[in-house]
């Protein structure tokens, strides 16, 4: 007991150290929590060798982390997912998982006779990591762009299948069809009852202690492991039952509440899980060096084959086809968890297991890079591909670009298209028609392209970053450029950079421009805008409206108006 807590103690404060050392260089705290298990471990300094301690803490880490992992999948967004999603899931999963099983067994990873190495880690090159790719899309701001949807849209599929993939593996050393349907009925007996109780008895009980925090989380930990062990005796594993434990209660009135009360623990139980799982990672030998190697370069192929050729086939344009395949090349950290249950289960090998860590380490490193870089690396590609003969969207339309000596048709340029150029669109429909006709939209959003389209509102495909997409468009005919997209979610440029262009190219053209910080008016000012529009002034003055109307009692007459404004109201961008 007391080597087991001075295990925990040493886990803990060497997974801090590294953390805040990560943390310095922006690399993920996944990659210093398995170095610091590796550090710890056997294979490292071995300050921590008891194999009973280890097991301990990772089937804690285990559990919890599925619990947390079954949270925060979305059955309703697995409903409403897109036909774009749906294709773009299936070829990605399907393709890379039936990819990287041939290529397994031709370099002669085994499959059969009690051991299932190649299945394992076909499975494990097919999904992707969830916390690496959130982590850097939220802090590129780029999680509700196409790209970042359509790629949070596979992850909750990739989810949907680790799911399936362990409803069958209980029964993966007697696979026959009797097997596989008694595999899938307690499968659902157990996904059934857990939904069930979650409807129709957990959301009274939790009602009843909502105002004790305390007993919020302990009931959400109590939820947790009466499935998990509700699951060991319906003959599944009770990493399954947790993760149903938290599908469950994803579809909970009180998810968000519950979510928030388990998050501290969450990430102690997920280090602990990364740092025990570092700590079985063993001195990389030869072989699993170069299986590590293998897996590297099959997931950075297979997700350029699999990724890009559906999106691209769908019309979703060059950008938007190679966006998703850079941010899915990694390994999941849900793949190191199926793994686990394979070693636990004597169906793979600890050396598979290390080779998949392994793996999973340069490609969280290398994706982190690419990732943070992706709009670079697009910009440099494109071109080539072009030259290879690939159609960007917009090519061959001659409505998509100005025809030369028509120059009412370039009079309004919209550079780059978000929520306010979509608004500003409507209310030109509403209230001054004619202008639409005088409307040049440029962006390289393939949605906002099809949309314009549609709605006869002439659209040039490009990226304003690049001045030959401005040339192109008609930048030096044109008598008012606006530039609506705020600098946080413009890419490869800003505003002041595409001022000080379109000034010098056309003198005498009319600029409105964006700022989100005030100090920036000025610069723009500068730079040769004529006007900087502050979206912030303008929601603070209908605070001031809404504010003085309430203290008035006039704030149902302010809501009316908005109402009104609101309906029928059709955007490209809702």
């Amino acid at each position: 007991m007391h080597e087991l807590i001075r295990d925990l103690a040493l886990s803990i404060v060497m997974a801090w150290l590294l953390g805040v050392a990560a943390n310095f260089v922006r690399q993920p705290l996944i990659l210093a929590y398995l170095i610091a298990g590796f550090l710890l471990g056997p294979s490292g300094l071995k300050w921590v060798q008891s194999e009973q301690s280890i097991n301990t803490i990772a089937q804690l880490g285990l559990i919890f982390m599925l619990f947390m992992i079954g949270l925060e999948i979305d059955l309703k967004k697995i409903v409403r997912a897109g036909n774009v999603i749906l294709v773009t899931s299936a070829a990605q999963i399907f393709g890379c998982f039936a990819l990287a099983l041939v290529i397994f067994l031709l370099i002669g990873i085994p499959l059969g006779d009690g051991r299932f190495d190649a299945l394992y880690l076909a499975v494990a090159v097919a999904l992707s990591s969830t916390v690496i790719i959130v982590k850097v899309l939220y802090d590129k701001n780029e999680l509700d762009t196409l790209p970042g949807r359509v790629t949070l849209g596979v992850l909750v599929l990739q989810d949907l299948f680790a799911i399936l993939f362990l409803a069958v593996q209980p029964s993966l050393n007697a696979l026959d069809f009797y097997a596989v349907l008694v595999s899938i009925i307690r499968v659902v007996a157990l996904l059934g009852a857990t939904l069930l109780f979650s409807r129709y008895t957990l959301p009274h009980l939790f009602r009843l202690i909502a105002g004790l925090p305390e007993l919020v989380l302990v009931g959400a930990l109590a939820w947790c492991f009466a499935v998990a062990e509700f699951a060991e005796f319906l003959g599944l594993s009770r990493e399954m039952g947790a993760l149903f434990a938290g599908v469950s209660l994803s579809t909970f009135p009180y998810a968000p509440d519950v979510i928030a009360k388990v998050t501290s623990l969450r990430d102690f139980f997920i280090t602990l899980f990364f740092v025990t799982l570092g700590m079985m990672i063993p001195v990389p030998t030869v072989s699993v060096l170069g299986l590590a190697l293998v897996l590297v370069a099959l997931t950075l192929a297979s997700r350029l084959l699999t990724v890009f050729p559906p999106l691209y086939a769908m019309r979703q344009g060059l950008r938007a086809s190679m966006l998703p395949a850079i941010n899915l090349a990694q390994i999941s950290e849900f793949s190191l968890v199926l793994i686990q249950v394979g070693v636990h289960s004597g169906q793979t090998t600890p050396g598979v297991a290390g080779a998949a860590s392994t793996a999973f380490v340069v490609l969280a490193v290398l994706s982190t890079f690419t990732m943070m870089r992706s709009n670079q690396i697009t910009r440099g590609a494109i071109p080539l591909l072009k030259r290879l003969g690939l159609k960007d969207l917009g090519h061959g339309h001659a409505a998509a670009e100005p025809e030369a000596g028509a120059k009412h048709k370039r009079r309004i340029l919209i550079l780059g298209f978000h929520r306010v150029a979509s608004s500003f669109l409507s209310e030109l429909e509403r209230r001054h028609t004619a202008l639409l006709d005088d409307v040049l939209v440029v962006d390289f959003n393939p949605t906002v392209y099809h949309a314009l389209r549609a709605r006869d509102v002439k659209i040039h495909y490009g990226d304003i970053a690049h001045t030959d997409t401005l040339a192109h468009a008609g930048i030096a005919q044109a008598e008012i450029v606006v530039s609506s997209v705020p600098d946080s979610l413009l890419k490869g440029t800003t505003n002041e950079k595409l001022v000080r262009y379109v000034r010098r190219i056309n003198p005498t053209v009319k600029i409105i421009a964006t700022a989100e910080v005030l100090a920036e008016t000025q610069t723009l000012y500068a730079a040769g805008a004529d006007y900087v529009t502050v979206a912030r002034l303008d929601q603070a003055n209908e605070l001031v409206e809404a504010v003085t109307a309430a203290d008035a009692g006039l704030l149902a007459d302010m809501k009316t108006r908005l109402e009104a404004q609101l309906q029928g109201r059709q955007e490209i961008l809702p």
